[in-house]
C-alpha cells in the first residue's frame, strides 16, 4: 500500500506492510521506520556538480508532487521532492514506492535550463542507520567482480570503522536475520558503492554513492568518469528493512534483473553442465587428448540422467590447433567440434575479447581483423594504461577492438561451437581518460557498448558463459557467471567458492544459472572429491575439470557420480542453495526448495571430524513435525525432530534429501 501525507513542515508516504517516510519539507532531510521504530534518520542527498558540492538541506525553496509510474519491476507512486534557488542548479529527489513492495527506490536528479551540468559523484541517501540496541549486526562487504580471487567478507559492526561494498550492501544480525538492504539496481552509467562507518555499536553512517570508484573493489585507480547534459540522473537505490536479510537480497536481485534489459537470447533448455580443459589440462590441451576427453564422455558416462548432454569445452590455448593466428587456418578445431558433435555432445570454446595478453611485444602490432594497432586500441587510463591478470585492457568502443571481436566470433560460429566461455570481462568495464567512441564517458556505458557487440556477433548461436566478469552488471549479456574466481580439488578451493555461494547466491536471480568453476578431483582424497562437486550442485550446475585423456581415479570416481540418479536431480531447476549461516566466511549448512523437495547440504571444511546441529527452526521447518533426513550418495536415513547433530568427517560434506514423516 502506499500514500502521502503532507502537513505543512512534513510529509509522511506510506509503503510495503507498515512502513513510512517522514519527509521534513523544511529542512531537506528524511527517514525510514517500520511499526514506529525510525531506522534510518537524518537522511539526506547530496552529489558534486560542475566542481560545487550541493545537498538537499541547503536549498531555499522545496516543492512535493507524486505521479503514478509503472515498469518492467511493477507500478506504483513517483513521489517527487523539487529543491530549487536561484543561483543553483534544480534538485530532485525521487521515491519510487511500489505498490505492496517492502522497499523503495531512491533516485537523485539535478538539472538547469541554462547550462550544462557536470558530475561524477551523487549521493541519493546519506544518513544514520539505528539498530535497535543490537550490537552484534554485521556488514557486509561485496564485490563489483570475482576476480584476483577476491572474497565476499561480512564484518561485526561492533570490530570495525568501516565497509565499502560494490553496487549493494546489507547490514544484518546473524540469529535474528534481521536486516536492511541498500544497493544500486541500474548498473547501465554508475559504479556505485555502499559505505557503512561506524557511529556507536547501535549507529552507523551509511551513504550510498553513485559514481565510486576504489581500486581493491572496482579496479580502477582514477576517478570515475563524469556524465554531462541539462539533465544528470543518479542510479536508482534500493532500500529497504526485511525480517530476513536474505529475503531482502532476494528482493534486491529481482527488481534489478526486472529493470536490464535482457540482450543475450533466451534459455530454454536443461540446466548445462560441461567439462573444461583449464581444470587441469591446462596448457598441455591438444588435439590428441581433447579427442580422448570426448571419448570418455560419449562411451564411460553418456548422457546425465535427467536427459541432457555435456558441453566439451576448451578453454585458453586452444590456438595450439589453430595454424597462422587468429586470422589463419582454424580447420583442425571445426574437425574437434564435428567429433564432438559426432559424439552426441556439444563443443565449446573460450575467449576474452577485451584483453591483449601480448602487450608486451608493443604497442605497434596490428590488431587482428582491422587496420590499426593494439597501441591504438588499448584503453587510455591516468596512469597510461590498465593491466590486470597479465593482461591490458583493450578499449571496448573501438573499432578495432570490435573489428577483432567479430572475426574471432564469426570463426568459432563457422567452426559449429555451440558454447563459448568469455572471461577477463573487467578489462572492458575500466574508467578511462577517453573512450574512442565520443558518446561514451564512463566504464559503466564501455561495458555495455562491448557487450551488446559481442553479443550481436554471437546471434544467438551458442551458450554464454562468464567467467571473471561484474557481478551485476553482466546478466544481461549471458545465461552463466562463475560466482568467484578459479578453483580446483583442496577443500581450501571448495570454501573459497561456497564463500561467494554464502553472501552470493541472491545472483542466481540474475542469471539462468551460476557456476561453481570447474570441479577438479585429481589426487585429492575422495571426500573432498564430494566436497568439491556438493560445492558445484550448491550453486547450481557442474563442470568437470579433469584430464580424463589419461587414466587415474577422478575417472571412477565421475563415472559413479553420473550413476547418481537423486543427485542429479538437485540440479533440475539450475538455482542455488541459500546459506543457513552467514557469520562465517562459508557457510557450513546449505538448505533448497525446489518443486516441494527439500534439500540440506552439510560441509566440513576442516581436518578432523565435527558435528553439524540441525533443527526445524533453523531450516525454516514445521517445528511440530518429524522428518526423514535421506543421504543422496549412500541412501543412509536419520529423523529430524526438532534438533539433530550430523556427524561428519573432516574435509567431507553429505547431501540430504527431506520427507515429512
Amino acid at each position: 500500500m502506499y500514500c502521502g501525507v503532507q502537513s505543512a513542515l512534513a510529509t509522511e508516504i506510506s509503503f510495503g506492510k507498515n512502513g513510512k517516510i517522514n519527509y521534513d519539507t523544511e529542512s531537506g532531510t528524511f527517514s525510514f521506520s517500520n511499526d514506529g521504530f525510525v531506522w534510518l534518520k537524518d537522511a539526506f542527498s547530496s552529489a558534486t556538480v560542475n566542481g560545487i558540492i550541493l545537498d538537499s538541506k541547503g536549498y531555499k525553496n522545496r516543492t512535493y508532487s507524486k505521479v503514478p509510474f509503472k515498469d518492467a519491476s511493477g507500478k506504483g507512486i513517483k513521489h517527487i521532492f523539487k529543491h530549487s534557488d536561484p543561483d543553483l542548479p534544480d534538485l530532485e529527489q525521487h521515491f519510487f514506492v511500489f505498490d505492496n513492495k517492502d522497499y523503495v527506490l531512491v533516485a537523485l536528479e539535478f538539472s538547469d535550463t541554462k547550462k550544462i551540468l557536470t558530475s561524477n559523484h551523487l549521493i541519493p541517501i546519506r544518513g544514520v542507520l539505528q539498530l535497535k540496541n543490537q550490537s552484534e549486526y554485521q556488514s557486509l562487504l561485496a564485490p563489483f567482480d570475482n576476480d584476483t580471487f577476491i572474497s565476499f567478507d561480512s564484518k561485526k559492526i561492533k570490530s570495525i570503522e568501516s565497509v565499502e561494498s560494490a553496487e549493494v550492501g546489507a547490514l544484518y544480525h546473524e540469529n535474528s536475520k534481521n536486516g536492511f538492504v541498500i544497493g544500486s539496481v541500474e548498473q547501465q552509467v554508475w559504479k556505485s558503492g555502499i559505505v557503512s562507518s561506524k557511529l556507536s555499536d547501535n549507529q552507523v553512517n551509511l551513504e550510498a554513492i553513485v559514481g565510486f570508484t576504489q581500486k581493491d573493489l572496482n579496479r580502477d585507480d582514477m576517478p570515475h568518469g563524469s556524465i554531462s547534459g541539462s539533465k544528470i540522473s543518479s542510479a536508482k537505490i534500493f532500500v529497504g528493512q526485511f525480517s530476513d536479510w536474505r529475503e531482502g537480497m532476494n528482493a534486491f536481485a529481482l527488481q534489478t534483473k526486472a529493470l536490464q534489459t535482457r540482450v543475450v537470447h533466451a534459455w530454454k533448455e536443461e540446466t548445462p553442465v560441461a567439462w573444461n580443459s583449464w581444470g587441469v589440462m591446462q596448457t598441455a590441451l591438444n588435439y590428441d587428448k581433447i579427442l580422448k576427453v570426448t571419448d570418455f564422455f560419449a562411451d564411460s558416462v553418456k548422457n546425465l540422467p535427467t536427459g541432457q548432454s555435456v558441453y566439451i569445452d576448451l578453454d585458453s590455448y586452444w590456438d595450439n590447433l589453430l595454424k597462422g593466428g587468429l586470422e589463419g587456418d582454424y580447420s583442425k578445431l571445426k574437425e574437434f567440434a564435428d567429433y564432438v558433435k559426432s559424439k552426441g555432445l556439444k563443443p565449446g570454446i573460450y575467449w576474452a575479447p577485451f584483453t591483449d595478453w601480448g602487450f608486451a611485444g608493443g604497442g605497434e602490432r596490428r590488431v587482428e581483423g582491422s587496420d590499426a594497432t593494439y597501441g591504438e586500441a588499448w584503453t587510455k587510463v591516468k596512469s597510461g594504461y590498465h593491466d590486470i591478470d597479465g593482461a591490458r585492457a583493450m578499449d571496448p568502443t573501438h573499432p578495432a577492438t570490435q573489428k577483432r571481436i567479430a572475426l574471432v566470433i564469426s570463426k568459432m560460429k563457422e567452426c559449429g561451437f555451440e558454447m563459448i566461455k568469455i572471461d577477463f570481462l573487467g578489462h572492458a568495464a575500466i574508467e578511462s581518460t577517453q573512450f574512442a567512441d565520443p558518446n561514451v564517458s564512463t566504464g559503466m556505458q564501455a561495458y555495455g557498448v562491448g557487450m551488446d557487440y559481442l553479443i550481436q556477433q554471437l546471434d544467438g548461436k551458442m551458450l554464454v558463459y562468464a567467467a571473471i566478469s561484474p557481478s551485476l552488471a553482466t546478466a544481461p549479456y549471458v545465461h552463466v557467471r562463475r560466482i568467484a574466481c578459479d578453483a580446483f580439488s583442496s577443500i581450501k578451493d571448495t570454501r573459497y567458492t561456497l564463500n561467494s555461494t554464502t553472501y552470493g547466491w541472491w545472483q542466481t536471480h540474475l542469471y539462468d544459472y551460476v557456476d561453481a568453476d570447474h570441479v577438479v578431483f585429481k589426487d585429492a582424497s575422495t571426500e573432498e572429491n564430494i566436497a568439491r562437486f556438493y560445492s558445484a550442485l550448491v550453486t547450481g550446475t557442474v563442470v568437470f575439470g579433469d584430464d580424463f585423456s589419461i587414466s587415474g581415479k577422478w575417472n571412477e570416481q565421475t563415472k559413479k557420480l553420473f550413476n547418481q540418479t537423486d543427485i542429479w536431480s538437485v540440479i533440475q531447476d539450475g538455482k542455488a542453495f541459500v546459506p543457513l549461516h552467514t557469520d562465517e566466511y562459508a557457510s557450513p549448512v546449505f538448505i533448497k526448495k525446489q518443486k516441494g523437495e527439500i534439500y540440506v547440504a552439510l560441509f566440513n571444511y576442516d581436518e578432523n571430524e565435527k558435528n553439524i546441529s540441525l533443527s526445524n527452526a533453523w531450516l525454516g521447518l514445521d517445528k511440530n513435525a518429524s522428518y526423514q533426513l535421506v543421504d543422496l550418495m549412500n541412501g543412509s536415513v536419520l529423523q529430524l525432530s526438532d534438533q539433530i547433530d550430523i556427524s561428519i568427517s573432516g574435509k567431507n560434506a553429505k547431501l540430504v534429501k527431506l520427507k515429512k514423516l
